[in-house]
């Protein structure tokens, strides 16, 4: 007898309250065959706070194992189980642990469904302040200057607002970066510890946030940047097509390359990007 596969279930939970743990999630910790989570003890401590009992198996799934442990719930979910994914906070998938195991069941034509919950990146975007229209979530930007940089460079001229995740003891170096590639009067947003009892969203231009973030910060951290300003083309003054080299070279590319990319951009000359580039030199020799 065949069978019918089981159904593959991701449930968003708190980001810090846990009153606003959707209500669903209660039934399906409660149900579900298998429980796949981030950390273990995190989930011990929700189950106790939502007055559950798991009947089901409980096992880890994190970055380190994510890759190892995926097929086994592959055939937990075809042998008719229903796994519940769950991380440590907010949806899973994003930013963490999930896409694996969505991709996989999705090729084994298993149905994959959500219990839909608090979000970090939708909450910050709403209290940021900034435009909603239209964004794009980047996550968390590479470790070492140099990528960061080069990551930052890639989006330094998307309209959409932008959102990012940090840790907290990256984060001054992070805005300062922001700062270097978009501009120290680029708007911005640092949502620190959303729903928790120390909530804060500090507002202001990325050169004025660098500055207090230099001091420490604590806490989780979401990062909001409005984006770039629609420019005509050659409308950039000397000192941003400066700027725009500089990030460029920092990066790695050449001088050459980077007047070139820059005054593709910008819709100039490139001797007019070289001239500045020269000119500002001079002035700080």
């Amino acid at each position: 007898m065949t069978v019918a596969p089981g159904t593959l279930v991701l449930a968003g939970t708190p980001i810090g309250d846990i009153a606003d743990a959707p209500p669903r999630l209660a039934e399906e910790l409660a149900g579900a065959d298998v429980i796949a989570a981030e950390d273990t003890r995190r989930l011990r401590r929700l189950t106790q706070a939502l007055g559950v009992t798991p009947k089901g198996r409980v096992v880890s799934y994190f970055e380190g194992n994510e890759s190892a442990r995926t097929p086994d719930l592959v055939d937990h979910l075809l042998a008719g189980a229903r796994v519940l994914l769950v991380t440590d906070a907010g949806m899973p998938s994003v930013s963490d642990p999930g896409y694996r195991l969505v991709a996989a069941a999705v090729e084994k034509d298993i149905r994959v469904t959500a219990v839909p919950g608090p979000s970090a990146v939708l909450t910050a975007l709403a209290l940021s302040g900034l435009p909603v229209d239209r964004f794009c979530f980047e996550g968390f930007l590479p470790r070492k200057a140099g990528e960061r940089l080069s990551r930052l460079r890639e989006v330094a001229e998307e309209r959409r607002t932008l959102v990012y995740f940090e840790a907290p003891h990256r984060l001054d170096d992070t805005l300062a970066a922001m700062a270097e590639v978009f501009g120290t009067d680029r708007r911005a947003a640092v949502c620190r510890e959303l729903t928790k009892t120390y909530e804060e969203v500090r507002r202001g231009p990325l050169g004025e946030l660098a500055e207090w973030a230099a001091e420490g910060v604590r806490g989780e951290i979401t990062v909001v940047v409005t984006g770039a300003p629609e420019r005509a083309p050659g409308e950039l003054d000397a000192a941003e097509l400066v700027r725009r080299v500089r990030v460029r070279e920092e990066a790695g590319e050449r001088r050459k390359e980077a007047i070139a990319a820059v005054a593709a951009e910008a819709g100039v000359p490139k001797r007019e990007v070289f001239d500045a580039v020269v000119a500002a030199k001079n002035a700080s020799a």
